[in-house]
């Protein structure tokens, strides 16, 4: 990376760290100090941890559209001040619909997806990936942060303190976003970092690309429905301190992380993604169970936890890779934004289960749920292909070049897919790594490729 990049990765990761610590903090805790409002329920709780995700979904992918016309930063800096006001929404409500429409706004502000559309335009194609890690890898530092700090923050300032915390932090981000973020000289229309309207009805009948979506719902949908259980049971049926909690987050996310990091690097070094995928949606499935059976045994309900954490951090750094691998050649950025808005419904409808299934039938009910759910994403994983070793080949082409995509499948070994964007002047070769020959490829294209 040359240090334009740095600079902008930095940036932008911190900007993107900021952010999601501020809503992560809420999750641990909310279900603890919600009787601190007017007209706190169960099922509101549920609402209000879940409705972040409705309007996050709904408006991801229209701000995406939007700043391709009007520019990413403006577009991320109005998000931002959304996300400001309604943080100061929830700060400043005594009553729990306000606290809700509090975390609506914030989801309005849904500016996820052009950030990354943001550093696809300040990075080189060679170094976009390991940019696109990077954020990956601050997403999951700032979740192990927030399940830590929150507990802390929230016995000294209560829910109100965290909601005005997150307003200053998401005024941070704004401050790096304008002094920080160098504004690109050039907005790249990436179709392997950005949706791309034409692409959503092909996407939404690929029926591998189905089963990813439906798996990150699922997960997100257990994530969300353990916060409205989790934290209560710690406390009422076992006795742990709230302000204590920090401590058992911190050992479980700890452990799991070293844990899952093996597996990692067999689905990637050895190319056995399948049966990682399939052999962490059964821990998955497991955690979930022995939760739901042992809410009168804490070690057992803590091994619980430990077996759930460490499936869900797994599949949450697998899952992408996937969608990657499966997407069409120039559709990634596609297929990413409705990944993305499934994971974001899965944490609604999660939300708002949560909260119903638990007031209605207890708390191992929610944990049940979650493991019916995860068994049929087990059937629709262990009955998908299995994914071939693919990247993606991107070549500007010149006004000389003609390609005939069923030359190139047939002749260029390795070639399995392409889709060249005339007016883009970009042709998207998917390639099956196994089998390719790179001398075959710039012998028929007539000069060097690069990835």
């Amino acid at each position: 990376m040359n240090p334009l990049e740095r600079k902008s990765l930095l940036g932008l990761a911190s900007l993107y760290a900021f952010r999601m610590i501020g809503l992560f903090m809420l999750l641990p805790v909310l279900s603890l100090y919600s009787n601190q409002y007017s007209g706190s329920s169960t099922i509101l709780v549920g609402v209000a941890l879940g409705i972040y995700g409705l309007t996050q979904g709904l408006f991801q992918i229209p701000l995406g559209f939007l700043s391709d016309r009007f520019g990413r930063k403006p577009i991320i800096f109005i998000g931002m001040i959304i996300f400001f006001f309604g943080s100061i929404l929830a700060a400043m409500s005594d009553s729990m619909w306000g606290l809700i429409a509090g975390r609506a706004l914030q989801g309005v502000g849904a500016v996820a997806s052009t950030i990354m559309a943001l550093l696809s335009d300040l990075t080189t194609e060679q170094s976009r990936t390991k940019a696109m890690a990077f954020i990956g890898a601050s997403i999951g530092v700032s979740f192990a942060i927030s399940l830590v700090a929150g507990p802390i923050l929230a016995d000294l300032w209560g829910l109100a303190g965290l909601f005005w915390l997150t307003g200053v932090l998401s005024l941070l981000g704004i401050s790096i976003l304008l002094f920080i973020v160098p504004s690109p000289t050039v907005m790249k229309k990436n179709a392997e970092s950005q949706p791309v309207p034409e692409m959503f009805n092909r996407l939404l009948k690929n029926q591998e690309l189905l089963r990813l979506n439906y798996g990150i719902a699922v997960l997100h949908f257990a994530q969300m429905a353990i916060w409205i259980s989790v934290p209560l049971i710690l406390e009422q049926a076992f006795s742990f301190s709230r302000e204590d909690h920090w401590i058992i987050y911190l050992a479980i996310l700890g452990l799991s992380f070293v844990c899952m990091l093996p597996f990692i690097l067999l689905a990637e070094a050895k190319q056995k993604i399948k049966l990682v995928l399939v052999s962490a949606i059964l821990l998955l499935a497991l955690g979930e169970f022995i939760l739901g059976a042992s809410l009168d045994n804490y070690i057992n309900f803590l091994l619980g936890l430990f077996i759930f954490f460490m499936a869900f951090n797994l599949l949450e750094a697998t899952l992408p890779s996937l969608v990657s691998k499966l997407a069409p050649p120039g559709s990634k950025g596609t297929a990413i934004g409705i990944y993305s808005s499934s994971q974001f419904l899965g944490a609604f409808l999660g939300g708002i289960s949560g909260g119903i299934v638990v007031h209605n039938f207890g708390y191992s009910a929610i944990f049940l749920l979650a493991g019916f759910f995860t068994i049929i994403w087990v059937y629709l994983a262990a009955t998908m292909m299995k994914p071939l070793h693919l990247k993606t080949l991107t070549v500007q082409l010149t006004s000389k070049d003609v390609i005939e995509v069923e030359d190139y499948i047939s002749t260029v070994p390795g070639v399995c897919d392409v889709v060249v964007i005339a007016e883009e002047k970009i042709a998207y070769f998917k390639i099956d790594m196994d089998r390719f020959c790179p001398e075959s490829m710039e012998k028929k294209i007539g000069r060097k490729t690069y990835f």
